[in-house]
């Protein structure tokens, strides 16, 4: 796997591939090395059904690809083996009219492996299929341990003992994780498959979904899911420490499906312990040194999870100058940072930070979003700003020590959500650090905050944690409803300004 990665993308496979997508399945089938796609295969492919042809990018180059027709249900009922089943090679059983989406071929390159990338493809596929209303995906799968196997264990056995969890399959493994189930065992399926002594597993997801409309793949999302961490502050040896911990809170938003992961602003001080025989302002530097590494180590959760993580915020230094940034990881590999503007007075005496100069929305595949850390919420300004930018949530980490200060930030979010028309979703650290000077004792309720009309809750509070422990909160929140509030609302806060009286603007804009 790469040690830096740039960014990922998933996106429909063209002719201009080719060359690439040729390289990576010969290395990713050495053992097959000669049975690969020709450029014509390919064409016709691509010629008779485009959109199943996926790939996945890394950095512009084709590291993996999944392959897939419309096939008839009756067809793949019948005992059938890979020559069968793609037309003999031809891709002449294709349907458009038909309801099975039959996977063809399925790989990652080598080197990319583990970043759950196949998982993606997957996840993908399964989008196509709800999209397309089609009634079940298809596919057979090779179970390339069973060699090791074969001589003391009937396939049937065999395949039995990798869904329990006794064996591990590489491939068969993976795809019953991916809530595929067995249909049957096919035997002389793929000729020349040594490996599986030329047995596949016939294997199935069926669309719960079959009945509904089709749509196009790759809209932007309606529906958000919220991932929202309320960190402990705990004593942390390292900065491996750190990334195991927040790798655990990841990987239980993303196993819900989140399409967000949102840390708290400075969740990484425990790290500052190391430091606490210097001054808090030599300490706070120190503790900048870490958030580089942070931030690649984030883009590769991002990658892996397949979710977009607000990494709260950490200390930053630039030109000499101290700040309090976060970066917004996306799941696509590439990575945004984003700037405290409003300093505390606390932040200033004793850790001597500043204020950055920028903010502005920013783009994800859920849509526009803002991001302001803790204090900046309570200045009504900037939020409107990005409304007027088509922000429809804004995230906030923030970092109170007292009740006090959660409460200003509490009630401020409140009103962002209410006079911006959008959602405002906060995350704050609870515990606390007595090994850590001008940490103290963190107070938090992590909550996600509505509009106030007859849609949303009357409360405008969508959920809410329980104070002071850590936990997740997974909150889902609709779009369309802010669509719809936008134009048909009770009052409509953002349409009804008198813009003929006053305005706000940036003034570097």
């Amino acid at each position: 796997m790469q040690t830096k990665i740039k960014k990922v993308e998933l996106r429909n496979l063209e002719i201009e591939d080719y060359k690439q997508l040729k390289k990576s399945m010969i290395e990713s089938y050495p053992e097959m090395a000669d049975s690969y796609w020709g450029s014509d295969d390919i064409e016709r492919l691509l010629s008779i059904f485009p959109e199943g042809q996926l790939v996945i990018l890394v950095d512009g180059k084709v590291v993996g690809s999944a392959l897939s027709l419309i096939v008839d249900e009756k067809l793949v009922e019948k005992r059938h083996n890979y020559q069968q089943i793609s037309g003999d090679y031809t891709f002449s059983t294709h349907n458009d009219n038909a309801e099975i989406l039959y996977g063809i071929d399925v790989f990652i390159h080598p080197n990319y492996r583990g970043l759950r990338l196949g998982r993606r493809l997957y996840d993908a596929r399964k989008e196509l299929c709800e999209q397309l209303n089609l009634k079940a995906i298809v596919f057979a799968g090779r179970i390339p341990n069973y060699r090791e196997h074969a001589k003391k264990m009937s396939p049937k056995t065999y395949i039995e003992k990798v869904r329990t969890k006794e064996l591990y399959d590489p491939v068969l493994s993976f795809q019953l994780s991916n809530d595929f189930h067995v249909l049957r065992v096919i035997k002389n399926y793929l000729e020349g498959d040594e490996e599986s002594k030329e047995f596949a597993v016939l294997l199935e997801w069926n669309n719960i979904y079959y009945d509904d409309s089709p749509k196009l793949i790759n809209l932007k999302k309606n529906i958000i899911r919220l991932g929202l961490i309320q960190w402990q502050m705990r004593p942390l040896n390292n900065v491996e420490a750190l990334f195991e911990q927040a790798e655990f809170f990841i990987d239980a938003v993303s196993g819900y499906g989140s399409d967000f992961a949102l840390f708290p602003e400075l969740f990484i001080a425990p790290l500052m312990a190391d430091y606490n025989h210097l001054s808090e302002a030599e300490a706070i530097r120190e503790l900048a040194r870490h958030s580089d590494p942070i931030r690649k180590k984030f883009q590769e959760f991002a990658i892996s999870y397949n979710i977009n993580i607000i990494t709260g915020s950490m200390p930053y230094l630039e030109g000499g100058n101290l700040y309090n940034v976060g970066f917004l990881c996306k799941r696509d590999g590439t990575s945004e940072m984003y700037t405290k503007i409003h300093i505390t007075p606390n932040e200033v005496v004793h850790w001597g930070m500043k204020g950055g100069s920028e903010f502005k929305t920013f783009d994800t595949d859920c849509g526009k979003i803002g991001i302001l850390i803790c204090y900046d919420v309570e200045f009504p300004e900037i939020s409107r700003l990005l409304a007027d930018e088509g922000m429809n949530i804004l995230f906030v980490p923030f970092l109170t020590d007292t009740q006090n200060g959660y409460t200003r930030v509490k009630h401020c979010s409140q009103a962002r959500a209410i006079e911006n028309e959008c959602y405002v979703a906060i995350a704050g650290c609870v515990g606390n650090l007595p090994k850590v000077n001008n940490m103290d004792i963190q107070y938090a309720q992590s909550s996600v905050f509505t509009p106030s009309d007859f849609a949303f809750p009357s409360n405008g509070i969508k959920a809410e944690a329980t104070p002071n422990t850590e936990m997740t909160l997974i909150v889902d929140v609709d779009l369309n409803l802010l669509k719809e509030l936008h134009e048909h609302g009770s009052v409509k806060t953002l349409k009804d300004r008198r813009t003929d009286l006053y305005e706000i603007k940036k003034l570097n804009s």
